[in-house]
């Protein structure tokens, strides 16, 4: 254990700004959950192994391809949508210093500053544009302007994180086993291994998350093994 306060310390929080840690897990767990079910609801339709391969593989591709635009399209959105909102800002601090200060030291009166002083920090802040404009977003928009997460980071995250995870329930149809049942099961540990690992950044107990995480995944898989397989008799697959 360190001793001393966790102020004086670098980097005493996670990093939470959502740069490449959240769609490298919510990668990883779509990836997993997507092909654990795709294949539990092909297999439960009775095709063959060689086809559960063939299936798991585009889903692993589309999946993959389709997560890394999403991420890229979504965070690179956000970004535009709050440099659009420290622009407008910007204007209004330009126009309008001296009511952009008022609402600064009201914010900070209703928060338990007393009123002069937080008059007096917000007439300071004002005189420097550039430290007022990253106030003024943090207090209004809740964001840091110079800490917006890459949509590069999060669309490569992503990409590879999703492709890992669709890759272990086919991993042992790779190895040369045919049974529906081993490959969903080492999805299922997958699944757990998973969620344990994400409690590492929330606190959480490690079984806790692993154990959400895998019943999330069961309940996927025997929703689409259900539906494969009443189509498979149906059809006369198998």
């Amino acid at each position: 254990m360190t001793d001393g306060p966790a102020a004086l310390r670098e980097a005493h929080h996670a990093d939470v700004s959502g740069g490449w840690l959240r769609p490298a897990v919510f990668g990883a767990m779509d990836g997993l959950v997507t092909n654990i079910a795709l294949i539990a609801g092909v297999g439960g339709g009775g095709v063959s192994p060689r086809s559960i391969v063939l299936t798991g593989a585009a889903g692993l591709v589309a999946g993959a391809i389709s997560m890394g635009l999403g991420e890229y399209t979504s965070v690179r959105s956000a970004n535009e949508q709050v440099a659009a909102e420290v622009a407008k800002e910007r204007r209004e601090l330009e126009r309008h210093p001296e009511a952009e200060a008022r609402e600064l030291a009201d914010a900070w009166v209703a928060r338990g500053l007393p009123r002069d002083l937080a008059q007096q920090v917000a007439e300071a802040v004002r005189r420097n544009p550039e430290e007022a404009l990253r106030v003024h977003v943090r207090e209004e928009l809740g964001v840091d302007p110079d800490d917006q997460p890459s949509p590069w980071a999060a669309a490569v995250s992503s990409f590879l994180f999703f492709s890992v995870g669709a890759f272990v329930p086919l991993l042992t149809y790779l190895l040369g086993f045919t049974s529906l049942w081993l490959a969903l099961g080492v999805g299922g540990l997958g699944l757990f291994l998973a969620g344990a690992v994400v409690a590492r950044f929330t606190n959480r107990p490690w079984w806790s998350s692993g154990l959400r995480q895998l019943l999330l995944g069961a309940l996927a898989a025997a929703a689409t093994y259900g539906i494969g397989t009443l189509i498979g008799v149906q059809n006369g697959i198998g």
